[in-house]
């Protein structure tokens, strides 16, 4: 009898795999690209070799973590003093956090300026809005882990703000804690969260990423690509991409060893507790803007609504924004200045948010939050009008 095709017993499956995956890494190379993209648009490399720091950094720190009220905090010292390399892994992993999500206000902010949410791209632009909230989600449950004084108390404050909705605010407050104050059943909620939702990050991005190849990636000076020329992704990006991540790693480096006091909190180095409310507390530099909001406003469920709503109102940009299909829209001067003030706002909610709401940090904290929806819901709506006005 004649012998099975070589396709049939296996023999020839392997090549034909790997003739399949060369020819998409030759098709992603050859990937044709706007001539003028510039530095901003490296950020999304950035991002991808950040998250693969911090996927790396987090799974070894999990083989030696305890999600327990009581053996939390010393797991966290055992990883630093005993375990080999662990105060590296650790540093690594909490610099990480903070140039993630740096880069990803970025690479938001660079999307605002260069519009580009506008058709065919709403797609990767929503895509890229929940990536940012899913980013926060585990940001704020790694930042609890820990299980210092500001990891209970910063879990205490969500709890309570979470309380603060009409009728379901106790049961969202009860599934959020896991009883009624911070302990082993938070903890257990937290680790789920971070762990299980930086996989699904994962999955995320790559579902991004493949919506940019499908759709095109959008060019600074929003004209078809036959207007600005192509150039193949590699090699006039990929080193470009190369270089930006190698920049960025010697600030990491630089922030790690020399300033590592810019992204850790004196306080979280102490063991969580119940009975001392700290004098401040603050959550991390990047959940500062969102916090300022919450506390700028007297009643609890107003300034949860305004804090969640400065994110959620992102989702809805592509519409906001009544000048589809114009380009970059107003003129650059005006762009820019309105983005400067969008950006001074987060910064004056976030210095507001450092200091106890009263007095003119309270004023602050108010003239920023009017500030930041003033971008959204007045800039954006007559950003056509404005740009119509700079075409004369």
């Amino acid at each position: 009898m004649a012998g099975k095709p070589a396709c049939q017993n296996g023999q020839g499956a392997k090549p034909i795999v790997r003739d399949q995956l060369g020819a998409r890494i030759t098709a992603y190379g050859r990937l044709p690209l706007p001539a003028d993209l510039n530095w901003l648009w490296t950020v999304g490399a950035t991002l991808c070799a950040l998250l693969a720091l911090m996927l790396l950094s987090g799974l070894t720190l999990t083989l030696a973590y305890t999600p327990d009220a009581e053996l939390a905090f010393g797991s966290v010292e055992g990883i630093e003093r005993r375990l080999p390399a662990g105060w590296l892994l650790r540093a690594m992993h909490m610099t990480g956090a903070s140039f993630f999500m740096l880069a990803l206000y970025v690479h938001l902010l660079r999307g605002l300026y260069y519009r580009s949410y506008q058709p065919p791209r709403r797609v990767v632009w929503l895509s890229g809005c929940v990536l940012l909230v899913m980013a926060m989600v585990t940001a704020f449950a790694g930042y609890v882990l820990p299980w210092g004084q500001m990891s209970y108390w910063g879990a205490d404050v969500a709890g309570k703000a979470v309380g603060a909705f009409p009728l379901v605010g106790s049961w969202l407050e009860g599934v959020f804690l896991g009883g009624d104050t911070p302990g082993t059943p938070t903890l257990h909620r937290m680790f789920t969260l971070h762990f299980g939702l930086a996989f699904l990050i994962v999955g995320m991005v790559a579902g991004h990423i493949a919506h940019v190849h499908a759709r095109g990636s959008s060019s600074p000076s929003a004209r078809p690509a036959g207007v600005t020329g192509v150039l193949p992704f590699h090699p006039y990006f990929t080193v470009r991409d190369m270089l930006a991540i190698v920049l960025v790693a010697l600030a990491f480096v630089g922030v790690l060893c020399f300033w590592p006091e810019i992204i850790a909190e004196p306080a979280n180095y102490r063991p969580a507790n119940p009975l001392h409310t700290p004098a401040d507390i603050e959550p991390e530099w990047y959940f500062l803007p969102f916090y300022g909001m919450m506390q700028a406003v007297p009643f609890k469920l107003a300034g949860l609504l305004l804090s969640g709503g400065a994110v959620a109102i992102l989702f809805v940009v592509p519409w906001l924004d009544r000048a589809a299909g114009v380009g970059c829209g107003a003129p650059v001067l005006v762009r820019a200045g309105a983005l400067a003030v969008l950006i001074c706002a987060a910064v004056a909610t976030s210095c507001a948010g450092l200091h106890h709401m009263q007095g003119h940090w309270l004023l602050v904290a108010r003239l920023g939050m009017v500030g930041y929806y003033a971008y959204f819901l007045a800039y954006l709506p007559m950003s056509g009008r404005l740009w119509r006005r700079g075409r004369v």
